[in-house]
């Protein structure tokens, strides 16, 4: 017996290195968008809302893509799911190939759908399987581990990515009003073609990864058996889970204000007088904070904390940071959204767990439904944009328009404080 556990639980750690790289791989394809809105911005002359649709095209595709997505895994199981969307992955990141060579933002942006399809795949099969690979309790820690992976990744996304599109992007802002309509064009292509080869590089990794692990075992887990109510009979319908439903809505405001933090940074940067040299590494500072959350979190739950406590700590943090980056400047309003990271870092990880206990064989379709819930990735950044172009418009204080914009964040972590306090428990009673 004590042979069987030793033996299934060096599966399990197997499986969780496994789910760990693809967490990277999400991280730095996901992190790439931060880089990609002011390149894009810049290569495609576009005005900020339309640099915004980079995140819409992409996280757009978790809301249409989830629940086929489930049906898929129902048909492959886990593993072979993954594969497939590595392969889809692999498409997507190809395409970037024709849109820099034609400058073609709308082709752009099928590629970012594209890739969003292939993530949506994956992270369905991924995030459940990791919340009930173990005990429910400590399944925010099993969680904090993979987003380690996921922000490391992230973090050289920003750096990588960054130096090879943003690098003399000031120098160029400034020629380009000089030139002239062929100079111009010409300066923009040059531009426009630094993806290729990243994305070239992308797509390959990509495909080699998919057919690696097409060919590697997992141990499949049954949730049936893994994750039932502790109480009564299973019922019938998804929906007679309030509190899944709550915990998809609570995953929309998490990942918005999310992507927010880092996807706008280099934007709020440059408002607040910082070159675009400078800017577009303030990212990175967001993942960063993330790190030391997640390390936090693997040392602090549930020995210490229980992962609700942690998400009503980090959600109250987290109003108060986005007051400070409001009404502060210089380099103490980029340290308050900088350290977003940090009180972010927890709610994923806690909102998952609390939203999918105790649903049991509804396990893989409640896991397509939270990961609906990350098109609040497309819907709340390019609302953020166009509040501060209104804004713009507007008189305001000491204050830049960007930054008064991040009032927008505010409503999304309140409903966050009510699923913490009273919406993970709803239909339980």
């Amino acid at each position: 017996m004590e042979h069987n556990n030793t033996k299934k639980n060096g599966q399990y750690g197997f499986a969780l290195f496994l789910i760990g790289c693809l967490f990277f791989i999400f991280g730095f394809i996901t992190w790439s968008n931060s880089q990609l809105i002011p390149y894009l911005k810049l290569a495609c002359e576009l005005s900020i809302t339309q640099s915004y649709y980079v995140a819409t095209a992409f996280f757009a595709a978790y809301f249409v893509m989830a629940i086929p997505s489930s049906m898929v895994l129902k048909w492959t199981g886990f593993k072979k799911g993954m594969s497939l969307g590595l392969l889809v992955m692999a498409i997507g990141a190809a395409l970037f190939i024709p849109a820099a060579q034609t400058r073609n933002y709308s082709l752009f942006l099928t590629g970012l759908f594209i890739i969003g399809t292939g993530l949506a795949l994956l992270q369905t099969a991924s995030n459940p399987y990791v919340t009930v690979l173990g005990p429910m309790d400590s399944a925010a820690k099993r969680m904090s581990i993979m987003g380690i992976c996921n922000k490391v990744a992230g973090i050289l996304a920003v750096y990588v990515l960054g130096s090879i599109t943003l690098s003399n992007a000031d120098e160029l802002k400034a020629s380009l009003n000089g030139m002239s309509t062929i100079e111009k064009n010409a300066a923009l292509s040059e531009l426009a073609s630094r993806v290729i080869v990243p994305y070239a590089v992308i797509a390959l990794i990509l495909l080699i990864l998919a057919v690696i692990l097409y060919f590697i075992h997992l141990p499949e887990v049954h949730e049936e058996e893994e994750n039932v109510a502790a109480t009564a009979v299973q019922k019938s319908s998804l929906f007679q889970y309030p509190h899944l439903i709550l915990g998809a809505i609570a995953i929309f405001f998490y990942v918005g204000v999310e992507v927010i933090s880092y996807d706008t940074f280099t934007g709020f940067g440059e408002s607040l007088g910082y070159s675009t040299v400078i800017a577009k590494n303030f990212a990175s500072y967001t993942g960063y904070g993330l790190l030391v959350g997640y390390l936090l979190s693997i040392f602090a739950i549930p020995k210490y904390i229980s992962q609700r406590k942690a998400l009503i700590i980090a959600i109250l943090l987290s109003m108060a940071l986005v007051l400070g980056a409001i009404y502060t400047e210089g380099t103490t309003a980029v340290l308050c959204f900088a350290l977003l990271g940090f009180s972010n870092s927890v709610m994923w990880p806690a909102i998952w767990p609390l939203a999918l206990d105790g649903v049991g064989r509804f396990t893989k379709i409640g896991g397509a439904l939270l990961i609906m819930g990350i098109v609040g990735g497309a819907v709340l950044p390019p609302l953020y944009g166009a509040f501060a172009e209104w804004l713009h418009t507007q008189e305001l204080s000491t204050q830049t328009h960007q930054q008064v914009a991040y009032w927008i964040m505010i409503p999304c972590y309140l409903y966050l404080l009510y699923f913490a306090l009273k919406g993970y428990k709803a239909g339980k009673d």
